[in-house]
């Protein structure tokens, strides 16, 4: 009587973890894996865009750094990895 019990009173938390999982995690995770994929993918001449709004074009990926040209007057400076939003397809 008290393995039916347990069992019936644990099922919903494991429906419940399934949908949050299906619904929440996992697409967070196929998110973060793309978002690495076009950060590791950058190449010169690529244009991005910063999480300020800044609309670069990449100069030279690095490790940590990507050196990146902010206007036509050769304004060059490192931005961060972590602060790359997305990529501009033209």
């Amino acid at each position: 009587m008290e393995q039916g019990s347990l069992l019936s009173s644990l099922l919903p938390l494991v429906v419940l973890f399934a949908i949050f999982y299906f619904l929440v995690i996992r697409p967070q995770q196929k998110q973060a894996k793309a978002h690495r994929q076009m950060l590791e993918s950058l190449q010169k001449g690529d244009k991005i865009i910063t999480s300020g709004g800044l609309i670069c074009e990449v100069v030279k990926p690095e490790e940590d750094f990507i050196k990146v040209k902010l206007n036509d007057e050769n304004v060059i400076v490192k931005v961060s990895r972590d602060f790359i939003a997305k990529k501009i397809n033209e």
